[in-house]
């Protein structure tokens, strides 16, 4: 990757530039980021094999009995007491039955464990969204604050050297030096800094990527124009809460384990001259049910119902809320936007005024570098106002639960 430390000060604006061109774009670099970050999930990795588990527990609830049926095989013989040829031979079939309404409260929790799973996939690509954005806007911050950093030691440079050839010539004191070689030295500092900031944020976005971070320009996502559906957090708790009270409704009808249906055939043999006998046996085997255990498989059932509504309420209030204060952001975002780029064109023009008048002699060298300074941060202001509206977007998209576009 080649180093953005190398870019020129002017390409602030062709970068930043592009947060002022119209947003409706068919899809962003940060759309490109998210669809490589969730090929790398664990969760994207796991998802075939979970869809998997839903449907073979939809097939279980569809069978005719609850579990697999048993084999029963059983001899009987005297061969090593008496050895008078006496002998039984039992063989037997054990099928499981579904006890009453259980069949269909094991269907609905298959159908909701399905709808569960859709949830939580969903509520786990957004809460990559939210990791993502957030390292995304802190990466194009970075690059910017490089960018500044490298333009503010390149003016220090040409600032010093100006001095130094005034300080030859006569013209300026050797304090004026001193101050031209302080502010030099003060913005390679600053520039050491913005270089550690930009690899710090880079690692970070490329732990989610798992691609090393390029030079992307930071275009804004499209604003919302109203929540597209459901609320991948929402739809994650309703899913656990439809999961949660069904299985509640199950846990009530499942009071005692499931009973058995016997078939079953004897040939008895008394001795080695005697005839075959052979029986058949049909037989119910209803296990006693209720009790503490059954009390409390009920209770801890109806906790997480009543717990996965409570919240899903919670939550559903702090969407709103969210939402609403994210747009009032943004509407700020617009605000500093709007004077950052007054601020900055100010202080471009002072600037020029004052350089202008230093090398005409008719300003002192303290005042040309606060005008210095004051231009600078106000270029840094700007910067940061655009991305900070970038990421203002982002985060109103966030809160409605809409992915990177």
């Amino acid at each position: 990757m080649r180093s953005i430390f190398g870019i020129a000060p002017l390409v602030i604006g062709s970068l930043v530039g592009c947060l002022a061109a119209p947003l409706a774009q068919a899809a962003t670099p940060l759309a490109a980021a998210f669809a490589q970050a969730w090929a790398r999930q664990p969760a994207a990795l796991a998802e075939g094999e979970r869809q998997r588990a839903v449907s073979a527990q939809s097939a279980a609830a569809d069978r005719w009995t609850p579990a697999p049926g048993s084999l029963e095989l059983g001899l009987r013989s005297d061969r090593f007491n008496r050895n008078q040829g006496a002998s039984e031979v039992d063989v037997g079939v054990a099928i499981p039955l579904w006890l009453p309404g259980e069949r269909n409260g094991a269907q609905a929790l298959a159908a909701a464990a399905e709808g569960a799973l859709a949830g939580r996939q969903a509520a786990l690509r957004l809460q990559l969204a939210q990791a993502l954005r957030d390292a995304w806007w802190q990466w194009q911050l970075s690059q910017n604050e490089a960018v500044l950093a490298n333009g503010r030691e390149a003016a220090a440079r040409r600032l010093r050297d100006d001095v130094a050839r005034r300080y030859q010539a006569g013209d300026l004191a050797r304090a004026d030096l001193n101050q031209a070689e302080g502010a030099l030295a003060q913005a390679r500092a600053a520039q050491a800094e913005a270089r550690a900031g930009a690899a710090q944020a880079g690692y970070r976005l490329e732990s989610l990527t798992g691609l090393p971070a390029a030079e992307e320009p930071p275009v804004a996502e499209p604003e919302p124009l109203a929540p597209a559906g459901e609320h991948a957090v929402l739809s994650d708790l309703q899913g656990r809460g439809e999961v949660a009270r069904r299985n509640a409704e199950l846990a009530r009808v499942q009071s005692r384990a499931n009973p058995e249906l016997t078939i079953a055939t004897r040939r008895d043999k008394p001795a080695s001259d005697a005839l075959n006998e052979q029986t058949w046996v049909l037989g119910v085997r209803i296990p006693f049910g209720g009790g503490p255990r059954h009390d409390a498989r009920i209770a801890q059932a109806n906790a997480e119902a009543i717990e996965a509504a409570a919240t899903l309420e919670r939550e559903r209030e702090r969407l709103v809320r969210a939402a609403a204060l994210a747009q009032v952001q943004v509407d700020a975002a617009r605000a500093q936007l709007a004077a950052a780029e007054q601020r900055a064109r100010v202080a471009g023009e002072n600037r020029g005024f004052y350089d202008k008048s230093f090398r005409l002699g008719e300003s002192d060298l303290p005042t040309r570098l606060r005008i210095e300074a004051e231009a600078v941060e106000a270029e840094r202001a700007l910067m940061r106002a655009r991305i900070g509206l970038a990421q203002g977007i982002s985060q109103w998209r966030q809160s409605l639960g809409l992915l990177p576009e």
